[in-house]
């Protein structure tokens, strides 16, 4: 049975198959996926990685959490479902702080 990895971290320039080749020397790699924006195409510095069997993917753990990869020091642990997260938002919307009254205040002015 296979295992999916997060790894967040990763610099903006890591590719797919860098990263499968890197996971590569702690197991078979099922697949890599660099998650990128949607506007941009742009990588958000983080994917996943599915490993053959939960063996390798406890050792990939073991070995990529905290070592750096290509200049960035890397966070990887066994990815959640979606359903299992917090909200990553609360509140919605655009939110300037402030007032939002503007920045002139006082009153009237009468000497001149």
């Amino acid at each position: 049975m296979s295992k999916k990895l997060y790894v967040g971290g990763l610099p903006y320039s890591t590719t797919s198959d860098s990263l499968k080749d890197a996971f590569s020397q702690t197991g078979q790699v099922e697949s890599a996926t660099i998650i990128t924006d949607k506007m941009t195409g742009r990588s958000r510095g983080f994917g996943f990685v599915e490993m053959v069997n939960d063996d390798e993917a406890d050792k990939a753990v073991e070995v990529w959490n905290g070592k750096e990869f290509e200049g960035r020091k890397l966070t990887v642990n066994e990815a959640r479902p979606m359903g299992d997260r917090p909200p990553h938002r609360t509140g919605g919307g655009f939110n300037r702080g402030g007032s939002g009254r503007g920045g002139f205040g006082g009153g009237r002015r009468d000497e001149y």
